[in-house]
């Protein structure tokens, strides 16, 4: 197993990244601090190339390799949005790019990484085993497998989010993050701890996916199937095992969120904040404004990680929700 990455491979990532991922805006909204009764920074990585927070470790993750592994290739697993980020990170370093895909991943996400230049490998989530056959391809082809989540270098990157959260608004009372497979909490929670050690930090998941609720409460990392969920981004079915270590002793809670609670997050970011967020990108705020009495007061952080949504999809969700 790596060693787990620390604050100062968060710092040297963002040092990596500088000059290739947008620096994304934080944004405000007076109807959301008069909802919550606390005054709300939204981190908005829907803003990030390819639009969402996985450019930053898989930039990082990529800028890394040797001359050998870049002329071998990489190969990735993903619902979409980490696919997409290996592939354009992959492009704009000169590497190839292998990426299994589920069947049923958004047609925008599949679409993307093709342009990027990705070689899709599709997949059925339900009955095959994606990490099995990204292992395979790997010593099939001499390709380097990186992992959505679990890899150190993956959540050092990821990390650069929450640490551009806190350099630009200053300590915070409360933060909320979306959590899959954990890069992005366990990145955010590295940044935290260096920044606002008082900071209370919250993942949030689907309510039909709380295999992260889980593994915190039990303390043992627990597996799930695929859950059936609007989130994509957080079908995950276990925490990593560097993920993990890391959110159970830095993260204070993991709270959940259900599918309708994201469309209305949808809804509201779309109405109030001209912004498209993808379902997963909401768990935050959702979970922050199911919680909203213990925040009076409060400076609360959300971070938005994604808005890659197909079009059509976002429009039935809206209407239909």
């Amino acid at each position: 197993m790596q060693p787990l990455p620390t604050y100062d491979d968060v710092a040297a990532a963002a040092g990596r990244i500088a000059g290739h991922a947008h620096k994304t805006p934080v944004l405000t909204s007076r109807t959301a601090d008069a909802e919550l009764g606390a005054t709300v920074y939204f981190k908005c990585e829907n803003l990030q190339r390819m639009g969402a927070f996985k450019f930053r470790g898989a930039f990082n993750a990529l800028s890394k390799f040797s001359a050998e592994q870049r002329r071998a290739g990489v190969v990735a697993f993903s619902s979409g949005n980490h696919a997409q980020a290996i592939a354009l990170s992959a492009r704009l370093l000169g590497i190839p790019a292998t990426i299994v895909m589920p069947h049923d991943a958004p047609a925008a996400k599949v679409a993307a990484t093709r342009g990027y230049g990705g070689q899709v490998v599709v997949y059925d989530r339900y009955k095959e085993d994606r990490e099995q056959i990204g292992r395979d391809l790997a010593a099939r082809h001499g390709l380097t497998l990186i992992p959505p989540y679990d890899h150190a270098d993956i959540i050092a990157g990821q990390g650069t989010a929450a640490k551009e959260l806190f350099e630009e608004v200053g300590e915070l009372d409360a933060l909320f993050v979306c959590l899959g497979g954990g890069g992005l909490l366990s990145g955010s929670a590295l940044a935290t701890r260096a920044f606002a050690p008082r900071c209370k930090l919250y993942g949030v998941e689907p309510e039909a996916g709380n295999d992260g609720q889980q593994s915190f409460r039990s303390g043992a990392i627990v597996h799930i199937d695929t859950p059936k969920t609007i989130a994509d981004g957080a079908q995950t079915q276990h925490l990593g095992a560097l993920t993990f270590q890391i959110i159970r002793r830095d993260v204070d809670d993991i709270l959940t969120a259900t599918d309708a609670e994201l469309v209305e997050g949808m809804r509201f970011m779309a109405t109030r904040m001209k912004l498209i967020v993808e379902p997963t990108g909401c768990l935050g705020f959702a979970a922050a404004r199911r919680v909203a009495p213990s925040l009076a007061g409060q400076r609360v952080g959300v971070l938005i990680s994604g808005g890659n949504v197909d079009l059509t999809r976002f429009c039935e969700l809206l209407v239909g929700g």
